[in-house]
């Protein structure tokens, strides 16, 4: 949600600006400008719409200086507009604010500033930042950003220039990332890596209530109350292309064909050397503080919720230990009732989700043990978990999330069963038997992939409704809701899933001639159920598209109109191939409707504020 960029170097700083936004693209954003030193002083081109826009504003009036800061906005406080996209500037336009997040109390300091004879042009909360440093300046930037940053309540991430200090580049992050680039003669800030690749491999992640004073020589780092701090630098080892499209049309299509990567990438050294058992060496809790726990919550968001309801019936299958899942937006909420025998699983593709990290902290205020799934080394929810499972899906671009979902399915998968290996719920040829089937997953996701063109012409058919519907009992009901949250994500159809056995309750008013119904049927114990809610939906004149296992497609063919027979596999492991068709189907219905499959309209990548 939202991208900051920041250069302070000898080189141009708006080419290098520009690139940085470009790679950051995926995040979701409305509007974009940048602020840089210039021999006019400190300027600013902002524009509302895509980054072409702000490039064809620049390209006849470009800004000329080696010190920028750069931003794409996703609408919060105000909407997309020139007048409300960042940089946002004071009224003496000596200083200049890039910001993510929200500042909760804006109206409240704005008040305050408006009182004191301040005139604001925009309907934000970040330009009262701009302000509120300006009225603390008293010849030291860092010191005024400090004061201001005490005033403000909320989440942010800060990239502050002035006029009056042109060589340096102040960066403040409170619950919403920001980097720092370390290059040789120049510094960058960053709400993520991609932006600054190409130019430097060496970055400092900043912490809550950390800041960054940026020259070309150094940076020097600190608190937010000024106190000194020592950081060790993190080298990113994954090289530039595997965050660019790889010949693919779409990042989406990219990430779904590298599924196989992740599954083997997430599976690999978490093994035993004979791949019988699993060996998730980078978990420190103990086999008796494993033991001792008496229930589990997973708490998350969006995908990454559904990951979690696979992720309930992995642990309770496998483990015999009883499971909550919680939206984590509600979750702290409804003042659930964690103990120190509680295990709360966290799970965020991008380890910054707002709602996801405030139920972290809400478990470890009461004293929870907190294991995180998540794809993004040292990010918020990696360092406060008290344990962290890193999906190695690789860098995720594209708005819809695909190989982080499924590389969150594996890493459920091999904690569910080093849960039950430590609780001795399984035998050793049980979990071996399993091990054995995920290692197969790889293989059988390429050959769905080999059949995407069967999928394409479905999906074709079903962009021409409004509305649709996805079913599924068990399993396939925890992937239906990914699947029909996807359609709905990039194809903007309607879409609702539901549990086949709750057509009868109310849903079947809606069913009517011609309407699509996807229908998930892979979990056989379940199969004669569904295909009674199969025939239901028909006799109402649905037209039914099913994802069937390999072997039973003569037998499901009399009752549907299409199907798609995935690889067969261990029932409860078929969600890590049941969704790939059901992706496909979203990427090509989108693409039929011409639609911006990567960044879908109001959506962010990463939904860093509450």
């Amino acid at each position: 949600m939202c991208g900051i960029v920041g250069y302070i170097g000898n080189r141009e700083s708006q080419p290098i600006l520009l690139e940085g936004l470009k790679k950051l693209e995926y995040r979701g954003y409305d509007s974009a400008g940048i602020a840089v030193f210039t021999e006019q002083g400190l300027e600013v081109t902002k524009t509302v719409g895509r980054l072409a826009n702000l490039e064809g504003r620049l390209q006849g009036d470009p800004l000329r200086g080696t010190v920028g800061i750069g931003h794409t906005r996703w609408a919060t406080h105000g909407k997309p507009s020139d007048v409300n996209s960042h940089p946002h500037m004071d009224n003496t336009l000596k200083f200049s604010v890039v910001h993510n997040g929200i500042i909760e109390n804006y109206l409240e300091l704005k008040e305050e500033l408006m009182h004191q004879g301040h005139r604001f042009l925009s309907e934000t909360d970040t330009e009262i930042i701009s302000h509120l440093i300006a009225v603390e300046y008293e010849g030291d930037i860092v010191k005024a950003v400090q004061k201001a940053v005490r005033k403000m309540r909320g989440a942010f991430a800060l990239g502050v220039l002035t006029e009056y200090e042109p060589d340096r580049l102040v960066a403040v992050r409170y619950a919403s990332p920001l980097i720092i680039g370390i290059g040789e003669g120049e510094k960058y800030i960053a709400s993520d890596i991609p932006a600054i690749l190409e130019h430097t491999r060496d970055i400092y992640i900043l912490n809550d209530g950390e800041m960054a004073v940026l020259t070309r020589d150094g940076v020097e780092l600190m608190t937010v109350e000024g106190n000194p701090i020592a950081k060790d630098v993190f080298h990113v080892d994954w090289d530039l292309m595997t965050a660019e499209k790889a010949g693919f049309d779409h990042f989406m299509l990219k990430e779904i064909h590298e599924q196989p990567k992740a599954y083997r990438d997430t599976m690999r050294g978490r093994l035993s050397d004979d791949g019988k058992s699993v060996s998730l060496t980078e978990l420190s809790i103990t086999p008796e503080q494993l033991r001792a726990i008496n229930r589990v919550h997973i708490v998350a968001c969006g995908t990454a919720m559904h990951a979690g309801l696979v992720g309930k019936t992995i642990i309770e299958q496998l483990a015999r230990v009883p499971v909550e899942t919680d939206v984590a937006s509600e979750y702290r909420y409804r003042s659930p009732i964690i103990t120190p025998e509680t295990l709360v699983i966290v799970v965020s593709q991008s380890g910054e989700t707002a709602d996801t990290l405030a139920a972290l902290r809400e478990a470890k205020r009461n004293g929870a043990r907190v294991l995180a799934i998540t794809n993004v080394v040292g990010s918020s929810v990696a360092r406060e978990a008290d344990d962290v499972i890193i999906t190695l899906a690789g860098p995720e671009i594209a708005v819809a999330s695909t190989k982080a979902y499924t590389s969150q399915l594996i890493a459920f998968y091999l904690f569910g069963l080093h849960y039950a290996q430590v609780l001795g719920t399984q035998d050793e040829a049980f979990v071996s038997h399993v091990l054995a089937a995920m290692q197969s997953l790889p293989e059988q996701v390429e050959k769905i992939l080999s059949q995407a063109e069967v999928i394409k012409k479905i999906a074709e058919s079903i962009s021409r409704h409004a509305n649709l519907f996805f079913i599924g009992r068990g399993l396939d009901y925890a992937v239906a809701l990914e699947g029909s949250l996807k359609l709905k994500e990039i194809s903007y159809i309607h879409s609702e899933a539901y549990a086949a056995g709750e057509l009868k309750h109310g849903t079947l008013a809606l069913i009517e001639e011609g309407i699509p119904v996807i229908s998930l049927i892979t979990q056989e114990d379940l199969q004669e159920k569904t295909l009674s809610n199969i025939k239901e939906v028909k006799a109402r004149g649905a037209d039914v598209f099913a994802v069937v296992n390999e072997g039973n497609e003569a037998e499901i063919a009399k009752s549907v109109d299409s199907l798609f027979a995935i690889p067969r596999t261990l029932p409860l492991l078929t969600p890590a191939l049941s969704v790939v068709p059901l992706q496909l189907l979203s990427y090509y219905a989108s693409l039929a409707l011409g639609h911006d499959v990567d960044k879908p309209r109001n959506l962010a990548k990463s939904v860093t504020v509450e």
